[in-house]
């Protein structure tokens, strides 16, 4: 505002200037009359016409000098004036151009410049502007704005993160009850005494694959989708982890073993899905008794869990946790290759270790959980 006050009276100074050039310019363009009348009369007093005609001809010499220098004075004057003129009107000019840069074109190209950003959907940059300026209000809402757009965009990542993790691990948490109802069913199969309990039997077996197949297409797709799975360690007992284990050994063919009680740092629910992706596989590509072993070794609790299988392929074994990679041993069988690969991101998450070897007696997988404190 005080700028632009400036500004007018700038403006003001420079149209009053210009009319004092044009409407006060009183220099004399004729000798004086009343200098020529005394010259007159003082010649005529004179008895010689050489006298005066010179007296005359000074008189009027001096007039003409005195217009003369009265006309340079004005023009130096004039010629000053104009200069000064000149350079203000380029100042006031310069002025304007910068006040008008300044207060409206500078503001619209940094509001195109924000408006480029949030149409990329580039929302952590703020929108920089003088908020006291011609534009302040306009600012602080766009700003407003993009802070808003940037809060809603971050709870509906949020809320379709939680949607993908709560499908994830439902998906994964259905296939335990299923196998449980697969071995049943195996298990009744055995002990059937008709044909027609043997055909309804298999009629159970063969949904309860559909739906083990459905609810893995389900949990595939959602994991490609998920960037990571959501683990959250804590300080638990060692004691939680023969229920861990019980709860996936639905076969029951694992031996009996002993945890050396300890405090450790785990997510009991990821846990959980590592023992099931754990115990599972060897069921499906050992189907052989289990031995665990547990030991306390520095820093960890080492627990290895061991099968009597063929093992894997010296070539498959470092790729064993590579996301969606499956060895020669598998081609037979259905999964996608997630098992070992979310099993080593949830310990890792853990901050602990899993690593998987060939036995002279088969193949085995350990873990090793982090002591708390240490």
């Amino acid at each position: 505002m005080k700028k632009a006050v400036m500004l007018i009276i700038g403006v003001a100074i420079t149209i009053l200037c210009s009319m004092w050039l044009v409407f006060l310019n009183n220099t004399p363009t004729q000798p004086d009359a009343v200098a020529i009348n005394d010259a007159v009369i003082t010649a005529s007093q004179s008895e010689t016409p050489t006298e005066v005609a010179e007296i005359l001809t000074n008189t009027i010499r001096h007039e003409y000098e005195q217009i003369d220098s009265l006309r340079r004075s004005r023009d130096i004057r004039l010629l000053v004036l104009l200069s000064a003129l000149v350079v203000f009107v380029i100042v006031i000019t310069l002025a304007g151009f910068s006040h008008i840069n300044q207060t409206i074109l500078k503001p619209f190209m940094t509001l195109k410049s924000f408006a480029r950003n949030v149409a990329s959907g580039n929302l952590d940059i703020p929108l920089e502007m003088d908020k006291s300026g011609s534009f302040g209000a306009f600012t602080e809402s766009f700003d407003l704005m993009r802070e808003e757009l940037k809060h809603a965009r971050e709870n509906e990542r949020a809320a379709d993160r939680s949607k993908k993790e709560l499908v994830a691990s439902l998906s994964h948490d259905i296939k335990t009850p299923i196998a449980s109802i697969k071995a049943t069913v195996e298990l009744m199969q055995i002990t059937a005494v008709n044909e027609k309990e043997q055909s309804r039997l298999k009629q159970i077996d063969a949904k309860a694959e559909q739906i083990n197949t459905l609810v893995t297409d389900i949990f595939h797709s959602t994991l490609q989708e998920l960037e990571e799975l959501q683990v959250s360690p804590i300080e638990v007992h060692s004691t939680i982890i023969p229920d861990l284990i019980k709860n996936a050994d639905h076969k029951e063919r694992i031996n009996p073993f002993a945890i050396p009680p300890c405090i450790i740092i785990a997510d009991p629910i990821r846990l959980q899905q590592l023992f099931d992706n754990i115990i599972g596989n060897s069921y499906k590509y050992a189907d052989t008794d289990i031995t665990i072993i547990a030991e306390v070794d520095g820093s960890y609790l080492v627990i290895t869990l061991s099968d009597s299988g063929a093992g894997v392929s010296p070539d498959d074994l470092p790729l064993l946790t590579t996301k969606f990679y499956r060895g020669k041993n598998a081609l037979e069988k259905s999964g996608y290759g997630l098992g070992l690969y979310i099993c080593s991101y949830l310990i890792t998450q853990m901050s602990g270790e899993m690593f998987c070897e060939n036995t002279q007696d088969g193949f085995s997988v350990t873990i090793k959980l982090r002591l708390a404190g240490k």
